[in-house]
């Protein structure tokens, strides 16, 4: 896939006297992804938006050049499975922007299984190339760049479905679990390199995902509730959130619950 930017789009750089916060978000085209470019772009940020659905991406960086009246947000189509593209993307964007500050990480799939008696080996493994495969194939070269630099903040959005092993879903759990662990990791290796590494796990949120998803979906929030969450959290070096809140207090109780137990449930 080629990527191209034209000239009288690119981003204005950065200057000592001008200096502007670039970041890209990769799972930008709707739900939380769309609401956080909106919001970052709002604050400052020069953005690098990457989504596979190429109509939504550039109907989005239309929108939020418009509301800012600046472009501030740019379209660069990709599938986050195709891992070699990855090194000469990243390249490319940071040329475009003059620099990188931020990264965020929140391209992921969810198929639904069918039922607690159906398996999908198919629909398991799409899962674990996009939702964490996906992600180490960016965040890496990511993190070798923040350590080099000394300075960097990653963002990743695992979900509180990654917490415990359910019957519901066992292959997005994995996804899930495996991305909060890798990110983990990143964490303990990056902070002493002066990088920060927020893991970010919401519950329910109003997307098209959960519209797919079966059975009750309780104390669902808005996308921009979680972007707000996920910003606020940024501009405090967190690095852990549940949102909403709410979920963190959920999420222990279910951490804690004898598995003798939790394997009886039905979600």
């Amino acid at each position: 896939m080629r990527f191209f930017v034209p000239d009288l789009l690119k981003p204005t750089p950065a200057t000592p006297l001008n200096p502007r916060r670039r970041g890209i978000i990769i799972g930008a085209s709707e739900g939380i992804g769309a609401a956080l470019a909106r919001k970052l772009a709002k604050e400052g940020y020069t953005l690098a938006l990457i989504a596979r659905q190429t109509d939504k991406l550039t109907a989005l960086c239309t929108e939020i050049n418009s509301s800012v009246n600046e472009s501030r947000a740019f379209a660069y189509p990709h599938d986050v499975s195709n891992y070699d593209e990855v090194p000469g993307l990243l390249r490319k964007i940071v040329a475009d922007l003059g620099g990188l500050d931020t990264v965020v990480f929140m391209a992921g799939v969810n198929y639904p299984p069918g039922g607690a008696d159906k398996y999908n080996f198919e629909n398991d493994r799409k899962m674990i190339e996009i939702n964490l495969i996906g992600g180490m194939a960016w965040l890496s070269p990511v993190a070798e760049m923040f350590q080099s630099a000394k300075a960097g903040q990653i963002v990743g959005i695992g979900s509180v479905a990654g917490d415990r092993g359910r019957i519901g879903n066992p292959g997005y759990n994995t996804s899930k679990a495996g991305l909060a662990t890798y990110l983990e990791a990143l964490r303990n290796r990056l902070t002493r390199h002066g990088v920060n590494v927020l893991t970010v796990k919401p519950g329910f949120v109003k997307t098209e995902m959960m519209k797919a998803a079966q059975g009750a979906t309780p104390f669902a929030i808005e996308p921009e509730k979680a972007a707000d969450d996920i910003y606020a959290a940024m501009r405090k070096r967190k690095q852990l959130i549940y949102t909403a809140s709410l979920w963190r207090w959920i999420m222990l109780a279910i951490q804690h619950t004898p598995s003798v137990i939790f394997r009886r449930m039905s979600f």
